[in-house]
């Protein structure tokens, strides 16, 4: 089947199919979200968008008015109703945290007088924004973004007719600085980890682009030893839970296995055989702690884990990663700075930006257009690939 890749299209491809987005109305007036596949294309999926969107909105807005919308709604309360009680309950629990914070700690402490939903303007809203944007680099661009959301609804909703938002300033989104080692220093790098435990996860990070997450997540069986291969279909993330009405107070932390980033973070990817060789090292190791931890071992065919089987915390690989720069007199790097080298390595080497994209798993080549326009303007050259780069030198062999 054709895939294409329309610039506006509202579905996405998966399993040899389009899919869109769907909202249901419940009879306690509670949304479930779904998707609908199963169409031939894009355009056709994008039409049944339309069709459901329109029913779900003449569905919300006859829900409404039977339950008399509340049009004299103060600011701070509606906000607080419609986290708690919409966004919330479709969300999984780290956008749940980011929300909160947004909600609780961004605008909540900056409303210096609140007004009824249906007066929220421009001006007000230009106001507070700029107030929540002294925060930190990224606070206008996420206040906007959670505000933006709200009130979109509040127009489904019935409270107000116009989202005032969209006419609002807005806050750029702040891009990640992408440091790329030198050949020589790459080498270093590699030397200095394949001396440590997380050799394998460095590998995945910097030769096959892989998120942290997604590096977390990566079982046994989701390698082909023949074809040289890996299918990428989960991630690990963290589970943070707040109470309801504790606004962004965090009770815990948890771990919990999920789908990727984005509908194309499902992918098949090619692994250098030097990877390869490094997860067969890794299997016969813990093959050697099953043996000695017996019904001790927790085995979930994980790649990454502790000696008991356990998963290891989301930030030991990054505190690993720290470490290791630190002692190799090396830049500060993160697992994701790993992955931006990758796809510059790609840039490099003249690789289509469309392909990037997928080997990334990227939602859109936008999306990867947004993060890397800024290298595609260099002229320096970056490094070799590869195998080349995994020959290590010593720190003595630096000019």
């Amino acid at each position: 089947m054709k895939k294409d890749s329309p610039q506006k299209s509202k579905s996405f491809f998966e399993n040899n199919s389009w899919y869109h987005r769907t909202k249901t109305l419940q009879e306690d007036g509670s949304i479930k979200y779904s998707k609908k596949g199963g169409f031939a294309t894009s355009k056709e999926a994008d039409k049944s968008y339309n069709q459901c969107e329109a029913a779900f909105t003449k569905a919300y807005r006859a829900y409404q008015i039977a339950h008399q919308v509340n049009k004299e709604i103060m600011l701070k309360d509606y906000l607080i109703y419609w986290f708690e009680e919409v966004f919330s309950q479709r969300v999984e629990s780290t956008t749940r945290m980011v929300g909160a914070y947004a909600i609780y700690d961004l605008i909540m402490p900056h409303l210096e007088y609140d007004i009824k939903v249906r007066y929220v303007n421009v001006d007000y809203l230009d106001t507070l924004l700029a107030e929540v944007a002294k925060a930190s680099p990224s606070a206008g661009n996420k206040g906007r973004e959670i505000l933006n959301l709200a009130l979109k609804e509040a127009v489904i909703a019935g409270y107000i007719k116009t989202n005032p938002v969209t006419g609002t300033k807005p806050y750029k989104r702040s891009k990640p600085k992408i440091i790329i080692l030198s050949k020589v220093k790459i080498k270093i790098l590699l030397k200095a980890a394949s001396k440590n435990n997380w050799y394998l996860e460095i590998l995945l990070a910097l030769f096959c682009g892989l998120r942290k997450g997604e590096i977390m997540g990566l079982k046994f069986c989701d390698f082909d030893f023949e074809k040289n291969t890996v299918y990428i279909n989960r991630q690990i993330a963290s589970d943070p839970k707040i109470k309801k009405g504790s606004g962004s107070k965090i009770d815990e932390y948890g771990l919990v296995e999920r789908d990727p980033k984005t509908p194309n973070s499902f992918r098949t990817l090619r692994v250098p055989e030097v990877v390869m060789a490094e997860v067969k090292k890794r299997k016969l190791l813990i093959e050697k702690n099953k043996e000695m931890q017996d019904d001790e071992y927790s085995d979930r065919d994980y790649i990454s884990c502790q000696e008991n089987g356990k998963l290891h915390s989301v930030t030991a690989l990054n505190n690993a990663l720290t470490k290791l720069c630190r002692r190799s007199g090396l830049p500060h790097l993160t697992v994701h700075g790993l992955r931006h080298m990758y796809a510059t390595i790609l840039i490099e080497m003249g690789v289509p930006l469309i392909k990037i994209s997928a080997l990334l798993g990227h939602s859109s080549v936008h999306t990867t257009f947004e993060y890397y326009c800024d290298v595609m303007d260099e002229n320096e050259n970056i490094l070799a690939f590869m195998n080349q780069a995994f020959v290590p030198v010593g720190a003595d062999e630096v000019a």
